[in-house]
């Protein structure tokens, strides 16, 4: 596979994130999104994590612009059929990813990957929506993609081996380091092992156990995380790490994944706009 151009689907924090690290590591990129102000902010969040590039010397500012100059907008999309993967990052709703595959599906030349960077969901399912499910699978990056070092590959039920041989290349050629998931479990491995730990972090706080910054400190200085369960669900969105919890708890029928109800009562809040961010941070 040569990849010269990527797509990417979703302009959002994931979005954006990936299609400045395809500019970065040189690729023509077009990034596409439903609305001009939803791509204007993943511009603006593009360049202001290269302006912090800029400041701490990383890179030069005639470099930032070369990297701009790589990336392309757009509200159709139609425009993504002269690129050689896409790679999908829109809101965690099945049926919208699925819609999505099957508009890429009709698009794209038959021999193209496209990848979803869903961080829970089943590959197979969204494949289905296609006529090419051997060339589909879950290609996961971290927030921010820039800098987290680890993708998840992700293999369908029927994702070719060469497909996932040549999104190993591809992650290595944007300086990551690939783990390959061999069966389509909701959660994947990261996931999988980190809502639990959300979980019982929430149950502390309902309990009374411990504040949000104690809980933090001590799972930051007792178990050397760069980041605490209420630091890193806030930074996340606490809305996508309930959705996640549903999701998983109802695959898996098993009601160790479900979102604790203090969670449930701040996604809640936020939907009647009665927080601004609504992290655990701001509900002390």
């Amino acid at each position: 596979m040569n990849i010269c151009t990527v797509g990417v689907v979703g302009a959002g924090a994931m979005g954006s994130g990936i299609a400045n690290l395809a500019a970065l590591s040189g690729y023509q990129v077009i990034l596409r999104d439903v609305e001009k102000r939803l791509l204007d902010n993943g511009l603006t969040r593009i360049e202001k994590f290269m302006d912090k590039s800029v400041a701490k010397g990383k890179i030069t500012e005639s470099e930032k612009e070369e990297v701009l100059n790589r990336i392309t907008t757009t509200i159709d999309l139609e425009v993504l059929k002269d690129a050689d993967i896409v790679i999908e990052a829109i809101i965690e709703d099945l049926d919208a990813k699925k819609s999505v595959f099957r508009e890429l599906d009709r698009i794209l030349e038959e021999d193209v990957i496209i990848a979803t960077n869903t961080s829970s969901m089943s590959i197979s399912e969204i494949a289905g929506s296609t006529n090419r499910a051997d060339r589909v699978a879950g290609l996961h990056f971290f927030n921010p993609a820039q800098l987290m070092k680890l993708v998840e590959v992700v293999r369908g039920y029927y994702t070719s081996d060469a497909t996932v041989e040549e999104l190993n290349t591809f992650a290595k050629s944007l300086k990551k380091e690939p783990v390959v998931v061999n069966k389509d479990t909701p959660g994947f491995i990261v996931n999988r092992i980190m809502i639990p730990q959300f979980i019982e972090a929430i149950k502390l706080l309902e309990e009374g156990v411990a504040s949000p910054a104690d809980i933090d400190k001590a799972v930051k200085l007792g178990l050397n995380y760069p980041m605490g369960p209420f630091e890193l669900q806030d930074y996340a969105g606490v809305d996508i790490g309930y959705y996640v919890m549903e999701y998983m708890a109802k695959e898996f029928n098993d009601t160790r994944f479900a979102p604790p109800m203090l969670l449930k009562q701040m996604i809640r809040a936020n939907r009647l706009g009665k927080k601004s961010n609504g992290g655990f941070y701001e509900y002390e």
